[in-house]
């Protein structure tokens, strides 16, 4: 990182300090010089650096993007927001990354739920968040989480005690208007034991704008809890998204996880998930649906910790244009982890000769007494299947819309959420030639 670019992050968050929630919280107010330090230090992920070998991060770093937290109030028009709504869900709107209440419908919340914006959280209790928001002792994973840490402004908080139910989906709605602001948001969900709840976290843009957008979520599933975590990324085709989400399971609890990557310019989503109890679970799937120049990272682990853990992984991509998508997916059965059970899938369609596919998937086993399984495909459509369709009266180019369709549809009817399925459908078929002509 150079002088110039090091100044005007130092500048920021020196200018920012004091608009930052828990300014008067002393270990908080310790956490972001730290991390602030450790941004200036590590600075921006290099193509050098294995894990981001495929994906150039130049641009973010040339970007001159504003803190959302300094930017000027805005309001997003009400209509739009319903629009982006999923039905049947209790929302929480954020624009620019800050808690907009007066476009947010949350209703009367079950018994042991707490659903709140993270600054009114710290605020409110800071010890709560302790825990979450303290970095492991490996310190940051990157350069973008050290420096999410040092201007975190907000986002959700959601608490559920043991045994608590969130029957409703609760749609956290982030919201880009402004441009070329950067907003640093970070989600923590705190699961207690035999709690159940589903989660969509879905990026829009008010328009075609500039900006830069910073997430961690982090995700805590105790004892027999139960969670889903939906993450659609739809922003700005100009945009720039950098996500990372990190869930620690418990005792026989089970994580789902599902990505969506359809917008930004480029994107990079880190999903780690670490199965640290016996009999824990998870199933993580994901579609990405890029065209022109655009880029999309999504880089897994999976760590099988103790022993009879189980891990799904399916990934699957569509790339048209010149785009380009990574795809690593790291599986790890630790020494301890006998009778795991882990199996990883990613297959990658091209539509065009200038699109490209890097996939490396990865198994590193140390038990002895596991089950585990993966693979990876990158190809185009089959011709003769284009041909059996055209030999039926079916035109060039509906014919190969309803192969894509078919193939991308696969991740998408995996989800259970009625509401967020019909959202993903609609938006495959607006991206395909003749996708509009395409029955359900």
């Amino acid at each position: 990182m150079n002088a110039i670019v090091a100044d005007n992050f130092a500048a920021d968050f020196e200018r920012l300090k004091p608009l930052l929630p828990g300014v008067y919280v002393p270990w908080l107010r310790a956490l972001r010089e730290e991390a602030f330090a450790d941004f200036l230090d590590k600075g921006f992920p290099s193509t050098r650096q294995e894990d981001w070998k495929y994906t150039s991060v130049a641009a973010i770093e040339k970007g001159r993007f504003v803190p959302a937290a300094a930017a000027a109030e805005v309001c997003w028009d009400v209509g739009c927001v319903g629009s982006q709504e999923l039905p049947g869900a209790r929302v929480m709107v954020f624009v620019d990354g800050r808690y907009a209440p007066e476009l947010s419908h949350l209703g009367s919340l079950p018994a042991g739920v707490t659903v709140a914006s993270l600054a009114a959280t710290i605020e409110r209790e800071p010890e709560r968040l302790r825990a979450a928001l303290t970095p492991a002792e490996a310190g940051y994973a990157s350069g973008f989480a050290a420096l999410n840490a040092a201007f975190l402004c907000d986002g959700a908080y959601v608490g559920l005690a043991p045994g608590a139910d969130l029957a409703e989906p609760l749609h956290l709605l982030f919201v880009a208007a402004t441009r070329n602001a950067a907003a640093h948001v970070r989600n923590v969900i705190a699961a207690g034991a035999g709690s159940r709840a589903c989660i969509v976290e879905h990026h829009v843009s008010a328009e075609a704008l500039p900006y830069f957008t910073n997430a961690v979520t982090s995700i805590d599933v105790e004892r027999n809890a139960s969670i889903e975590h939906h993450k659609l990324q739809d922003e700005s085709l100009l945009a720039f998204h950098v996500a990372a989400v990190r869930a620690d399971l418990g005792e026989a609890s089970s994580f789902a996880s599902t990505s969506f990557a359809f917008g930004a310019a480029l994107s990079r989503t880190g999903i780690d998930v670490g199965l640290n109890a016996e009999k824990a679970s998870c199933n993580l799937d994901g579609l990405y649906l890029i065209d022109g120049r655009q880029h999309a990272d999504h880089h897994t682990r999976i760590d099988h910790a103790r022993p009879r853990g189980r891990s799904r992984e399916f990934y699957k991509g569509v790339l048209d244009g010149a785009s380009r998508a990574v795809f690593n997916g790291r599986v790890i059965v630790h020494a301890d982890a006998q009778q795991s059970d882990a199996q990883q899938t990613n297959r990658n369609l091209l539509l065009s000769d200038q699109a490209e596919a890097d996939t490396k998937p990865q198994l590193e086993i140390w038990a002895d007494d596991v089950k585990c399984a993966h693979g990876a495909t990158v190809g185009q459509l089959d011709p003769d299947q284009i041909f059996y369709l055209q030999a039926r009266g079916v035109d060039g180019e509906t014919a190969r819309s309803m192969l894509v369709y078919g193939f991308a549809a696969e991740v998408i009817e995996r989800i259970g959420l009625l509401g967020l399925r019909r959202r993903l459908e609609n938006l495959l078929r607006s991206r395909l030639p003749a996708g509009r002509g395409i029955m359900r």
